[in-house]
C-alpha cells in the first residue's frame, strides 16, 4: 500500500473510530491504523547508542493516550530532566495519518500509541527510527518491535471478567472459542466498538484464521451478547449481575477493587496459555526518522522505562510493567506466567480488516 493510499485509509479509520468510540473510557477506546507495506528503517543518530547522558532543550510527542492518564507523567520527566516536554493528544489512527501527511516536516520527536498495531502502520512505512539496544533489551523480547523500532512501555493483558457471585473460575472455560457454547446464551458482555476488543479480534484473525473468527464472532452472536459503550461499564454490568461474564483488557477491575474494595464481586480469569483471549498488547513508543531532537526523545523512553516511570503506570493505570524488578500493583497473575499467542503484536495493524469482518457478522451496525 502506498504512502497516500494508508494516509486515505488512516483518515477514514480515524473517522470510524470517532464515530463509535464512548467518550469517557480509557485511552484504549481507539484502534490501530492499516499497513501492508514495509521499508526501509532510519537510525537514531549515526551509530544508534544510546543517547547521551546530558540532553537538554525539548521534545515533542503525539500521545495516542490521554491526557489523563500520561501528562503526569511526562510532568515527572520534564521536572526530573529539564527537558521541556511539548504534547499533541488525539486519536491514535489520527495523529499515524497525521505524521504520514506530515512527512519529514512533522515536528514530532516521539509516537506514544496506545497500541502496538499503530506502530506497526508507521514501522511498515519506513516512518520509525531504529531504537538502540541498550533500550530495546529492557523489555522482554515479544513486548518490542523484532526490528528495533518500537518498544513496549505498559501491558494490557484480555481476560474474561466474571461474577462471583454466580462462577468461579471452575465453571468457566480454557479457551474464549468455547464461549460460543449454548450454555452461555444471554450470559455474555462485550464492547464491540472498543479498540482494544477489536485489538483482539485482529489477533482472532491471525491465529485462527480469517473463516474461524468469522465462525466464533457469529457463534458469539447467536448467544444473544449484551453490547457495552466500553469496557468499565461491562465490567460494571458483570458486578451488577447483568452478564455472567465480560471480555475486557485486565486493568478496569482494578479500578473498580480501588474504589469500591475488595468486596466488589467481579474477578479476572486469565485463559490458557498461547489462547487467543490470552492476547497481551501493550501501550508503546517510537521515535520517527524526522525527528528534530532525537536525543530528548531517546531519553523519554528511558525514562518510562525506569523505575519510576514504570512504578507509575503500575500504580495510576494498573497495567503491566514491562521492566524487570517493578512490581504491579494488586496481587495480578504475573506477566511471566500469561503465556500470549504467539504473534508478533506489530502485525496487529489491520483493523481496516477486523472492521469489514464485524460489520459482516453483524458485531457492528
Amino acid at each position: 500500500m502506498r504512502p497516500y493510499h494508508l494516509l486515505l485509509t488512516l483518515l477514514v479509520l480515524a473517522g470510524l473510530l470517532a464515530a463509535v468510540a464512548c467518550s469517557g473510557d480509557d485511552d484504549d477506546t481507539g484502534g490501530t491504523p492499516a499497513a501492508q507495506t514495509s521499508a526501509p528503517a532510519a537510525s537514531v543518530g549515526p551509530t544508534g547508542a544510546a543517547s547521551p547522558t546530558e540532553v537538554s532543550g525539548s521534545v515533542t510527542v503525539y500521545s495516542g493516550r490521554s491526557e489523563e492518564l500520561v501528562q503526569p507523567v511526562l510532568d515527572d520527566f520534564e521536572a526530573a530532566t529539564g527537558i521541556e516536554v511539548n504534547v499533541r493528544y488525539g486519536d491514535t489512527a489520527e495523529l499515524a495519518a497525521t505524521i504520514l501527511e506530515e512527512g519529514g516536516n512533522s515536528p514530532a520527536d516521539l509516537y506514544f500509541a496506545q497500541d502496538a498495531g499503530a506502530l506497526g502502520a508507521l514501522a511498515a512505512e519506513g516512518r520509525l527510527a531504529e531504537l538502540p539496544d541498550e533500550i530495546l533489551q529492557l523489555v522482554p523480547s515479544q513486548y518490542r518491535s523484532p526490528s528495533g523500532l518500537w518498544v513496549g512501555i505498559s501491558g494490557r493483558a484480555r481476560v474474561v471478567a466474571y461474577n462471583t457471585d454466580v462462577l468461579s473460575p471452575d465453571d468457566l472455560p480454557g479457551s474464549i472459542l468455547d464461549f460460543t457454547d449454548p450454555q452461555w446464551d444471554g450470559r455474555i458482555g462485550w464492547a464491540p466498538t472498543n479498540g482494544s476488543f477489536q485489538a483482539f479480534v485482529t489477533a482472532l484473525r491471525l491465529t485462527e484464521g480469517e473463516e474461524e473468527a468469522r465462525a466464533w464472532l457469529e457463534g458469539i452472536l447467536d448467544n444473544n451478547p449484551t453490547e457495552y459503550p466500553n469496557n468499565t461499564t461491562a465490567v460494571d454490568g458483570v458486578a451488577n449481575g447483568e452478564v455472567d461474564v465480560a471480555f475486557v483488557n485486565h486493568y478496569y477491575l482494578y479500578r473498580f477493587l480501588e474504589e469500591q474494595g475488595m468486596g466488589f464481586p467481579a474477578r479476572n480469569y486469565f485463559l490458557d496459555a498461547g489462547d487467543p483471549g490470552a492476547l497481551v498488547n501493550v501501550a508503546g513508543a517510537a521515535v520517527l526518522d524526522s525527528a528534530d531532537h532525537p536525543d530528548a526523545a531517546l531519553k523519554l523512553i528511558e525514562y518510562m522505562l525506569s523505575q519510576e516511570g514504570q512504578q507509575y503506570f503500575s500504580d495510576e493505570t494498573y497495567e503491566y510493567p514491562l521492566v524487570e524488578g517493578v512490581e504491579p500493583s494488586f496481587d495480578l497473575l504475573p506477566l511471566s506466567e500469561i503465556d500470549p499467542p504467539d504473534i508478533d503484536l506489530s502485525d496487529l495493524d489491520d483493523l481496516e480488516g477486523t472492521l469489514d469482518l464485524l460489520r459482516e457478522t453483524g458485531a457492528l451496525p
